[in-house]
């Protein structure tokens, strides 16, 4: 597959604004962390973790630059590192599981999954079924009867079209159940605040949701959640929350937040990276600024995380043909 001309495009309007801090920062030998979106949102974030993270704790010197390059939801970035920084050793970029699933579709132009190295992932919050506190559901089993008895009669809804992050969550649950994806009614919001209010207005009756943004909703009584996508129970104030696993369905997803670097980057420097996030993950102040942000702990870095994102990769593309996506 060509990248398209928009990727194209996008990515030179990308190069002109950041080529000559990105220049600066190689000359220097200084750090720098890729968020391949406007400031302000999770790539970001992301970006701010390691950056502040690795700041504070010593592990490096001098502050990490961050460059935002926004366009294609990351194929901008995505091809601007396999087409110009391809070795940078000094160079990371933030990642998540909503960049596997564009992977997966085929939205990264010409490059796949197997064009970068993964670095490892630092955080990690946890999908969520969600109803309204005067839903008839009170269990996921319940959900998942009526669902299969009448799945166009149930509405679904989340920030993201079909084919996205969130309506894979909804996708993959269905079928955990034996119920066809293409079945089911779904309804996508610019936002997940948006979907959420859609869903106390009774204009939806399943919000698929991430559990840290329903922190300030547990205490409300206003919601019920039926399921978090972990692999356990989290503590805290979602202790009583079961799993969709206990519950009988085999379905989880993690929304990670990690880095990818070039593909000609030395086995040296990605050894070096390695190491250092292992370390700032085991690091007390590090998991203050983790939960501050929302995110619950999740330590996997090098190989392990490469080939975890590689088999991710490899069941969003199987789910995407089987629901007609592809």
């Amino acid at each position: 597959m060509k990248i398209n001309t928009a990727i194209r495009h996008a990515s030179g309007i990308a190069l002109l604004g950041s080529a000559l801090l990105a220049g600066q920062a190689q000359a220097a030998g200084e750090s720098e962390c890729i968020a391949p979106a406007k400031p302000g949102g999770g790539y970001d974030l992301t970006c701010r973790l390691a950056a502040n993270g690795l700041l504070e704790t010593g592990l490096i010197d001098e502050p990490m630059m961050v460059t935002y390059m926004p366009g294609g939801i990351g194929a901008v970035a995505y091809n601007h590192v396999n087409g110009v920084r391809t070795d940078d050793p000094n160079l990371i970029v933030a990642a998540s599981t909503g960049a596997a699933v564009n992977l997966a579709l085929g939205k990264f132009g010409q490059y796949d999954a197997d064009e970068v190295r993964w670095l490892g992932a630092l955080g990690v919050d946890y999908g969520a079924i969600v109803v309204n506190a005067d839903s008839p559901w009170q269990s996921l089993d319940e959900l998942m009867a009526d669902l299969k008895d009448n799945p166009g009669e149930i509405a679904f809804g989340a920030g993201g079209t079909v084919g996205s992050q969130d309506w894979m969550k909804a996708a993959l649950t269905a079928k955990s159940g034996d119920i066809d994806p293409r079945d089911l009614r779904y309804v996508a919001f610019e936002g997940g605040g948006e979907a959420l209010a859609a869903l106390l207005g009774d204009h939806i009756q399943v919000f698929t949701g991430d559990l840290s943004e329903l922190k300030s909703q547990l205490d409300s009584g206003k919601i019920r959640v039926l399921a978090a996508l972990s692999e356990e129970r989290m503590g805290g104030p979602y202790a009583e929350i079961p799993t969709a696993a206990e519950q009988g369905y085999d379905v989880q997803w993690p929304i990670w937040r990690g880095y990818y670097m070039g593909p000609e980057v030395s086995d040296a420097a990605y050894e070096e990276w390695t190491q250092r996030m292992q370390t700032l993950a085991g690091n007390d102040e590090f998991a203050k600024l983790r939960e501050a942000r929302g995110l619950f702990p999740m330590s996997l870095f090098g190989d392990d995380f490469d080939n975890y994102v590689k088999d991710q990769v490899a069941g969003f593309k199987t789910l995407a043909e089987e629901v007609g996506l592809k």
